[in-house]
């Protein structure tokens, strides 16, 4: 009997800034667009921990850019959107929501475990949400 010792080297990360997510290049793009465009859409989504921790910079980066308004920065977000729906709905109705707030755009909020292969899972949702008319009906009357 012959026993063959297999040793696992676990090398040190220096320099690598991003999570790859399992994922080449083209994949996690476009992972990155879908959920970006479908938090822009419904105002939250419910995703793994790791992809909203690794979308939530370039969401921040997108309303921070988004809150100048002007074409040029609409253009910009059109050619990164998939959706002309969203791109508009970010510059139109999320950027001016928060002014004169520099960061922290994007809340992440625990959910629990996954149950398939116990993954974090989270509820990804904007800082400020639209007030809806119900609840300025509500505080009127």
């Amino acid at each position: 009997m012959c026993f063959i010792r297999i040793l696992v080297i676990t090398t040190m990360r220096h320099k690598k800034k991003k999570k790859t997510l399992g994922r080449n290049t083209k994949q996690r793009k476009a992972l990155f667009k879908g959920l970006i465009q479908s938090l822009i859409i419904h105002e939250e989504i419910k995703t793994t921990e790791a992809k909203a921790k690794a979308i939530r910079r370039v969401v921040e980066k997108l309303v921070k850019k988004a809150k100048k308004g002007s074409l040029h920065v609409r253009r910009q977000i059109l050619a990164f959107l998939p959706k002309k729906e969203a791109a508009h709905k970010l510059v139109d109705e999320i950027a001016p929501r928060f002014g004169k707030i520099s960061g922290g755009f994007v809340r992440i909020m625990r959910l629990g475990k996954r149950r398939g292969d116990n993954a974090t899972m989270v509820k990804m949702e904007f800082t400020k949400k639209l007030k809806t008319q119900n609840s300025k009906l509500k505080t009127t009357a």
